[in-house]
């Protein structure tokens, strides 16, 4: 959009509303990823569940995210054939069927199968969500607007934290036999129908983005959308200026990603970088695990998800804060700072750790004040990462890359998100059954100042940039 247009003020809640309307995809992210963190140890049991081991456990919560890569993946391309709008409407379609169909799923299997279908739907919104905001957004706020992803994330794994907490309050446990027979965290998980039926309804009254508009040949509507909904008092220049970035392009490919670096253009790396290393500090062992972990070290099962929930509504307002400052201080120094910061609390979690022993029934135990330190620095270290990278990495591969190619490479970097979502959540179990928890926060932390040295080194500073100049080499 033209940084010269000014958008005003009667129309800026109009804005903000289609901002918060387009990432209400994010609130079904957070609420499904977050869902099963009251649940796994239930799904888990033998009595209550299916039975599972460590390694067939962790599997069974990142599942959702094999689902998620391969919904992360086309979202790009099936977006730029039916629309944004409609990726959305069908992402909260799979959501209810996923919902319902885990809830009530006989054996491990369907469970699996559901997860997956689930995970189909929160890989099309992550993809599209920040996509489509960024689209609508003029740049002055792209941050701030494209940060509603995040901010409904956080919502909606404080939405779910929030359900599980009532109804294990309401039946004495995730594994007891609670409505209609059904053990307690079936209706957990069944409750995502309802976001999802909200969602649904919800996106119908979205505008389609406008550089969609203008890749069909619907210059008209596209106008209306740039005036009446971002009011860009210009809107008939910035349609031509979109038009001229797209000038020449066919339907965007995989193929058009390809460049000189290592088979695919400098930008395109630079996205799965971000994207990569937002996950691998282990920012989501927290939201999967938290109620498990502290568990472990001697919290009862209702303390441990209202712990939980406090963390995520002190998440909630942190990722306000990141979105009220990003652009003011910019994406690479919200970036490097959050790596920093992040690195030394996962120091602190390790050491932490290294003082525990372990108790008769196989859980740990952490002698004097290292129990409160070790809270401490986890959710410092998680609240760190929510205002920084969780805000940041959302808006920084919405608006990076170039037009013609955003829709794919978007779709390409958050699948490999994904990926790195699905190792961390795979793999904590048996590392902490293996490497114990010391060293496996300790690896966390080699992870986020990793993620710093590639920021300092290889990321552009896009703040302010219009999206019709991005570049497709850097």
């Amino acid at each position: 959009m033209n940084q010269n247009n000014e958008v005003p003020t009667k129309l800026h809640a109009k804005l903000i509303t289609v901002a918060a309307i387009g990432a209400v995809g994010g609130f079904l992210f957070g609420y499904d990823t977050s869902v099963i963190n009251g649940a796994v140890d239930a799904i888990a049991s033998p009595d209550s569940g299916f039975g599972l081991n460590a390694a067939m456990s962790g599997f069974s919560v990142s599942s959702a995210m094999i689902g998620c890569v391969v919904g992360a993946w086309f979202a790009g391309t099936l977006a730029d054939r039916i629309g944004r709008v409609r990726v959305m409407q069908l992402a909260a379609a799979l959501f209810v069927f996923s919902a319902l169909f885990t809830g009530l799923a006989s054996n491990i299997w369907v469970f699996v199968i559901f997860r997956i279908v689930g995970g189909l739907g929160v890989g099309f919104t992550s993809a599209i969500g920040p996509a489509y905001i960024s689209e609508i957004s003029p740049s002055s706020r792209r941050g701030f607007l494209t940060g509603f992803q995040q901010m409904a994330i956080a919502l909606g794994i404080v939405a779910s934290l929030v359900v599980n907490d009532s109804y294990l309050l309401g039946s004495g446990g995730a594994a007891v036999t609670f409505w209609a027979g059904l053990e307690t965290w079936r209706w957990m998980l069944m409750t995502t129908a309802v976001p999802g039926v909200i969602m649904f309804a919800l996106t119908f009254a979205l505008p389609e983005s406008p550089r969609y508009l203008v890749m069909k040949g619907k210059k008209a509507i596209a106008e209306k959308v740039l005036l009446e909904v971002v009011g860009d008092r210009n809107a008939s220049a910035t349609v031509e200026q979109i038009a001229q970035s797209l000038e020449g392009e066919t339907q965007p490919k995989v193929s058009d990603l390809r460049g000189k670096t290592f088979g695919l253009k400098s930008v395109v790396w630079i996205g799965i970088g971000v994207a990569l290393f937002q996950q691998v500090s282990g920012a989501n062992v927290i939201m999967f695990y938290d109620s498990s972990l502290w568990k472990a070290v001697g919290f009862t099962e209702s303390a441990s998800m209202t712990i939980a929930v406090v963390r995520a509504l002190l998440a909630t307002a942190v990722t306000v804060l990141g979105m009220l400052i990003i652009d003011k201080v910019g994406r690479r120094a919200m970036l490097k700072v959050g790596s920093l910061i992040m690195a030394v609390l996962l120091v602190v979690v390790a050491v932490c750790f290294a003082q525990s022993t372990m108790t008769a029934d196989g859980g740990i135990e952490l002698p004097g004040a290292w129990a409160i330190i070790m809270i401490v620095g986890a959710y410092g270290f998680f609240l760190t990462y929510c205002a920084t990278w969780g805000v940041a990495m959302w808006v920084v591969i919405g608006e990076i890359f170039p037009n013609r190619i955003r829709a794919v490479a978007v779709a390409l970097a958050t699948a490999a998100n994904w990926i790195g979502n699905f190792l961390v959540s795979t793999t904590f179990p048996p590392l902490r059954d293996s490497l114990g928890l010391t060293w496996t926060f300790a690896l966390y932390a080699v992870m986020a100042v990793l993620g710093y040295w590639f920021i300092a080194k290889k990321l552009p500073e896009t703040n302010g940039v219009e999206l019709e100049d991005m570049k497709a080499e850097i």
